[in-house]
């Protein structure tokens, strides 16, 4: 008697421990499912956020840094700066605020570098602001918020390459900005070569912004 009681408590924990190991299973089954989504989901958005764009009359245009070699913007800062160029002088903004600080001490900063090509090409030096600290896109926005408060500037174009503008605009409007998408007409990343790697690049860091969105 004694036994066929024990056996039937083996018999009943066994069954347990299988229910719950299949149950277990399920729900991580279901688990990376979603998890596959999600990913996929957030690289579908930086493909098409990369066509959307937002281009309106503002106080001003943020354009976020790039590499700078001496005194020469790199060819993906060049086609920003760019862009910003033409907004100012199209009356779309009335303010450039140039990003990017220094590789080293003895570098301009990206922003110095980006502020005297555009006073090259017309922009007037009081209507440029610069912050020179920055070196990651979070960066970026934030100073360049901390000195668009000279001026009170309270509305913006992100300017920038078609692919950064999802992650770019959304850290800026989580900052509280009033920030629109103003994506470059050309850029340096056009080839396949050049543009997955990019995409990739831009992929992971923006589910690393989304992870850890919470939490800022």
């Amino acid at each position: 008697m004694y036994n066929e009681i024990r056996k039937q408590k083996v018999s009943f924990l066994y069954k347990g421990l299988i229910g719950m190991h299949k149950s277990f299973g399920k729900w991580m089954r279901i688990l990376f499912i979603l998890f596959v989504v999600f990913v996929g989901y957030s690289g579908l958005q930086i493909i098409l956020y990369s066509f959307h764009d937002e281009t309106r009359e503002a106080d001003s245009a943020i354009v976020l840094g790039a590499a700078a070699w001496g005194d020469r913007p790199s060819s993906v800062f060049r086609e920003r700066i760019n862009h910003g160029i033409h907004l100012y002088h199209e009356g779309i903004v009335d303010t450039l605020i140039f990003t990017g600080g220094k590789r080293s001490e003895k570098d301009l900063a990206e922003s110095e570098v980006a502020k005297r090509y555009a006073i090259k090409r017309g922009v007037a030096d009081e209507d440029i602001l610069i912050e020179t600290r920055s070196s990651i896109t979070e960066e970026n926005l934030e100073y360049a918020l901390q000195v668009s408060r000279k001026k009170q500037l309270t509305s913006f174009l992100i300017v920038s390459d078609p692919l950064h503008m999802k992650r770019a605009v959304t850290m800026a409007r989580d900052m509280g900005m009033e920030a629109y998408s103003s994506p470059t007409p050309t850029s340096a990343y056009e080839s396949y070569k050049t543009k997955v790697p990019f995409f990739i690049r831009e992929w992971l860091f923006y589910l690393g912004y989304q992870a850890t969105r919470v939490f800022r």
